[in-house]
């Protein structure tokens, strides 16, 4: 079972095809729901730590704005950890928002520099294409190796 960064990271559509085809996806929906379970965090509604900030420094510069290295906080573990990624470029906002561009180049960016597996798509437009990109991402998953 390999872990597979998606992208967007807030889609649900992409985090459950990748879980149905047997790998475990790395999305922001799953590290949200850890941190919003986790007791004892004493910031809500933010449900972050102090340290957290901190971390996203690991990822960009103290001069890029804060909101950025706030979500590199949030994606960067998750694209160290990544052992595979799924892109999907020009994505409707209902499939899944990452919301800040320069946060988007930058994790592009950080995940073709670690040379795992990549599939980039383009959104589909229609059915068929709908059904070549579900098709497409079975294939590419099925090439990592079945899970468990």
């Amino acid at each position: 079972m390999a872990k597979v960064f998606i992208y967007p990271s807030t889609s649900l559509i992409l985090s459950d095809l990748v879980a149905r085809f047997g790998h475990r996806p790395l999305s922001a929906a799953l590290q949200i729901r850890e941190r919003i379970q986790t007791p004892g965090l004493e910031s809500p509604p933010l449900q972050i730590t102090p340290e957290e900030p901190k971390k996203g420094l690991k990822y960009a510069a103290v001069e890029v704005p804060s909101g950025v290295r706030g979500r590199m906080s949030l994606y960067g573990p998750m694209i160290e950890d990544a052992e595979a990624a799924v892109i999907v470029n020009d994505a409707d906002f209902a499939f899944g928002c990452m919301g800040c561009a320069r946060t988007n180049e930058l994790i592009k960016f950080l995940i073709r520099k670690r040379k795992i597996p990549v599939l980039e798509l383009n959104y589909p437009k229609n059915e068929d294409e709908g059904q070549e990109f579900v098709a497409a991402i079975h294939e590419f998953l099925k090439s990592l190796g079945s899970g468990e």
